[in-house]
C-alpha cells in the first residue's frame, strides 16, 4: 500500500502530495529521532543510574519489593538499569509503538523479559488491577519526559496522572526533583532574532513598524546550543535566578503557575533577553546532579557535557527595558502545562504584592508569525544589508524597472530607495504582503513597491502595468526552503518570467555555488553514530532499527542543522562542487557534477558540509555557510542565519591530511524535482 505525504516542492515553492510507501512516515520518524543522542549521552545516563540504584536500594531498606514504572521507556534502558540494581519487575510504558518494539527486543536480550512488561500505551491511558496493565501501584517512578524547555513534552500532566492513579503515596522518584534556573541579560546578538530594528540605506533610515517594536513575538521557545554564544555577546544585568522547582516524588499540578525572583541588578544596560536552564536531582539529597548549564558557567568549558535532546533556552522579554545598576527588579516565569513565558517589572517593596503577572506572549505584528528567529538576525545583519545594497546600487539606473522575487524581503524596499523607476514584489501569501506593507506606511512609501500575491508562473505583463523587467532580483530567501539548495526556487521563478524580461536584464543574484567540505564534528557525531552498549546494555537492536529507517530514505540525502552550533574542523579545502547560472534558464536536462577534495587535515571525517554561495554581481558574494576563512587547525565560523546541509557518512574515514587521501563525490541536479542528489567516497591514492 501507499501513502500520501505532503513535502515543499523546491521547484515550484508549493506545497504537493506525493505517494510514499506505507512505511515513509514510519521510517521518517525513527530515523529523525535522534535516541542515539541520548544513548551516547554518558552524563545523563551515569546519573539516572546512580539515582536508580538509591532509590531501589532506600525501597528495599523498607523490606518492600521494589516495582518500577518507567514512562517514556525508550529503549528500555532505565528499566534495565533498575533491574539490574535489585528491583523485583519493571512496567516500562512507551507510546510509540516501533520503540516500544525495540525496548521489547532489547530488553530480552539483556535477559530481562521476565521481569519486565512493556507497555504500548500512552501513560494516562495505562490502567491499574487484576485484569489491568499493572497488577499493582509502582513505589519507583522513573522518567525521561524533558524537553529543552522541561515541560515541552507533557511532563506535568503525565506526572500529575501517575501520582493519582498509578504510583503509591510517597513513592521513590527518578529524578527526584527539576529547578528551573534564569538569567536576565542585554544583548545586541541575540535581541536581533525577534525585533526588526531600523536599517540605514543610502543614509536614511528605514524604521520598523511601530506594532513590530512592542511586539512581544510568538509563543515558542528558541532553544539553541547556548555554549556556542560567547559570553561576550551578552552582559548579565542580574545574578543566576533559582525560579522554581518541582518535586516529582510528591503530586505534582499541571495548573497554571508564576513564580518570582527579586533581585538588585549588577550592571547597567537594557534589559532584552531571559536565558534559561535547568537541573535534574537524582536523589532527595540532590548529591547527583544533572546540569543543562551551558559550557561557560563550567571553571572548564571542556569538561561540560555535550547534548542535543536537551539544550538551553532563550526567552525574549515584549520590549527592552532601560535598567540602572542597583535597580530593584522582580524576574516573573509563568507556565502552563506545555510552556513558558517571562516577564520582567522594576518595582518599589510597596507595589511588590500587587504587580499583575506576565501576559502569555502573542505576536501582534505578524512577523513572528511570517520569520522564525533566524530570520529576524538574517534581516537585522547590517554587513549582509550592505552586501546588497551595494550589488543593488552597481546595477540600479533612473530607468530601472525591478521585480523582487522572495518571501518577505526587503530589497524591494531598498531598490525603491535607491531610486529604481518601478518596483514590484511577488509575495508568496498575504501575510508576507501584510509585513511588507506594514513597512512601507511606517516609512511613508505606501504604494512605492507594488505588492502581487501571486506566482511566478501566474504573472503578466498586464501585471507589470505593461512594463518590463530590468533588474530581477532576490536575496533569495524562500519560507519552504529546508536545505540550501531549495532557494534554487530562485531559478525557477527566473526562468517562468523569461518573457517578461528586458533584453539584458540583471539578475540578481547572477549565479549560485555549491560548496562543501569535508568534516569532522566535536560532536554532532554523536546523532547518527551506533551505539552498540550502554553502561553496560546491549543496545543493538536499537541500531540496527534506526539503520533500517536511515536506509530506507535518510542514508542518501542531507539534513539541514545550523551549523554555527556545532563546532567542527574542515579536513578538505571549502570547494565549488557545482554552480548554477541564473543569467539562464533552467536546462531541460540533468546536471551533474564529479570530482575529489584532498583531505588537507588529519581527522576523522563524520561527513560533509552543504551550503551555497551566491554571486549578486562580479564584486559581490554572499555565502549561507562560512563566513569567514578556515583556520590553520580547520576551524570553522558559520552563518548564524541559514541551516547548512550535512551529509553523514554511515561510518567516519580516517584521513593523514597528508594528500594522498580523497573524498570523491558525485552531484546530480534533477531539473524535475529540484533537488540534488549526492555520493561520496573516501579513498586512498
Amino acid at each position: 500500500m501507499t501513502t500520501f505525504c505532503g513535502r515543499a516542492n523546491p521547484a515550484t515553492g508549493a506545497l504537493e502530495w506525493v505517494e510514499e510507501s506505507e512505511e515513509y512516515d514510519y521510517h521518517q520518524e525513527i530515523a529523525r529521532s535522534c535516541y542515539a543522542d541520548m544513548l551516547h549521552d554518558n552524563d545523563r545516563n551515569r546519573k539516572y543510574y546512580q539515582g536508580i540504584r538509591s532509590a531501589v536500594a532506600r525501597v528495599k531498606a523498607r523490606g518492600e519489593k521494589a516495582i518500577v514504572l518507567d514512562i517514556g521507556t525508550g529503549t528500555g534502558l532505565l528499566s534495565m538499569m533498575a533491574l539490574s540494581a535489585g528491583a523485583d519487575f519493571c512496567y516500562a510504558v512507551e507510546v510509540f509503538r516501533p520503540m516500544a518494539e525495540a525496548a521489547r527486543c532489547i530488553t530480552e536480550k539483556n535477559g530481562f523479559a521476565d521481569k519486565v512488561k512493556i507497555i504500548n500505551k500512552h501513560s494516562t491511558d495505562v490502567t491499574v488491577g487484576p485484569d489491568g496493565d499493572m497488577q499493582t501501584r509502582a513505589n519507583i517512578l522513573v522518567t525521561e519526559l524533558f524537553d529543552t524547555e522541561l515541560i515541552g513534552e507533557g511532563a506535568l500532566p503525565s506526572y500529575e496522572h501517575a501520582h493519582h492513579n498509578l504510583v503509591q503515596a510517597g513513592c521513590e522518584a527518578v529524578p527526584h526533583r527539576a529547578t528551573v534556573y534564569a538569567q536576565l541579560v542585554e544583548s545586541e546578538l541575540l535581541w536581533s532574532w525577534t525585533q526588526l530594528q531600523p536599517v540605514e540605506v543610502e543614509g536614511a533610515r528605514l524604521a520598523p513598524p511601530p506594532a513590530a517594536a512592542r511586539c512581544p513575538g510568538a509563543h515558542a521557545v528558541c532553544d539553541i546550543q547556548l555554549s556556542q554564544v560567547p559570553p561576550d555577546r551578552f552582559t548579565p544585568l542580574g545574578p543566576l535566578c533559582t525560579m522554581f522547582s518541582v518535586d516529582f516524588s510528591q503530586p505534582v499540578s499541571s495548573a497554571p503557575r508564576c513564580h518570582s525572583a527579586r533581585f538588585v541588578s549588577c550592571s547597567g544596560g537594557r534589559a532584552q533577553v531571559v536565558l534559561s536552564w535547568w537541573d535534574l536531582d537524582m536523589d532527595p539529597d540532590g548529591t547527583v546532579v544533572c546540569s543543562m548549564a551551558p559550557g561557560w558557567t563550567y571553571s572548564d568549558p571542556k569538561t561540560a557535557p555535550w547534548r542535543d535532546h536537551w539544550m538551553q533556552s532563550v526567552y525574549f522579554l515584549a520590549e527592552e527595558k532601560s535598567v540602572t545598576q542597583g535597580d530593584e527588579l522582580s524576574l516573573t516565569v509563568c507556565h502552563d502545562d506545555y510552556s513558558l513565558w517571562y516577564g520582567l517589572q522594576a518595582h518599589s517593596r510597596q507595589d511588590a504584592e500587587t504587580e499583575a503577572p506576565p501576559p502569555r506572549p502573542c505576536c501582534v505584528c505578524h512577523a513572528h508569525l511570517l520569520w522564525p528567529r533566524p530570520r529576524f538576525g538574517e534581516l537585522n545583519d547590517a554587513g549582509r544589508t550592505e552586501s546588497y545594497v551595494s550589488a543593488l546600487r552597481s546595477v540600479l539606473k533612473a530607468d530601472s524597472v525591478c521585480l523582487g522575487v522572495s518571501d518577505g524581503s526587503l530589497l524591494p524596499v531598498f531598490a525603491h530607495m535607491l531610486g529604481a523607476k518601478k518596483v514590484f514584489s511577488l509575495e508568496n501569501s498575504r501575510l508576507s504582503k501584510q509585513v511588507i506593507e506594514q513597512i512601507l506606511e511606517t516609512n511613508s512609501m505606501k504604494g512605492a513597491v507594488e505588492l502581487l500575491e501571486l506566482r511566478a508562473d501566474q504573472l503578466s505583463s498586464s501585471d507589470l502595468r505593461r512594463e518590463q523587467i530590468s533588474v530581477l532580483m532576490g536575496e533569495p530567501y524562500f519560507s519552504t526552503s529546508l536545505l540550501p539548495w531549495h532557494s534554487l526556487f530562485f531559478w525557477y521563478c527566473r526562468t517562468a518570467l523569461a518573457d517578461l524580461l528586458r533584453p539584458g536584464a540583471t539578475i540578481l543574484p547572477r549565479s549560485a555555488a555549491l560548496r562543501a567540505a569535508a568534516v569532522e564534528f566535536q560532536d554532532l557525531w554523536r546523532i547518527r553514530a551506533p551505539c552498540g552498549t550502554c553502561e553496560g546494555f546491549d543496545v543493538t537492536p536499537m541500531d540496527q532499527m534506526v539503520q533500517r529507517s536511515l536506509d530506507f530514505r535518510e542514508s542518501r540525502e542531507a539534513e539541514p542543522h545550523p551549523l554555527w552550533e556545532y563546532p567542527c574542523r574542515a579536513l578538505t579545502q571549502p570547494s565549488a562542487v557545482m554552480t548554477f547560472d541564473f543569467t539562464q534558464c533552467v536546462p531541460r536536462q540533468p546536471l551533474s557534477a564529479r570530482g575529489s577534495l584532498p583531505f588537507v587535515r588529519g581527522g576523522r571525517c563524520h561527513g560533509v558540509a552543504l551550503w551555497m554561495e551566491y554571486q549578486l554581481t562580479d564584486e559581490v558574494a554572499v555565502s549561507t555557510g562560512l563566513t569567514g576563512p578556515v583556520g590553520e587547525q580547520g576551524s570553522c565560523e558559520w552563518s548564524r542565519h541559514r541551516k547548512q546541509g550535512v551529509y553523514f557518512f554511515r561510518s567516519p574515514c580516517q584521513s593523514a591530511g597528508d594528500g594522498r587521501d580523497t573524498l570523491s563525490y558525485t552531484f546530480t541536479f534533477e531539473p524535475g524535482s529540484g533537488d540534488i542528489k549526492m555520493e561520496f567516497s573516501c579513498e586512498s591514492s
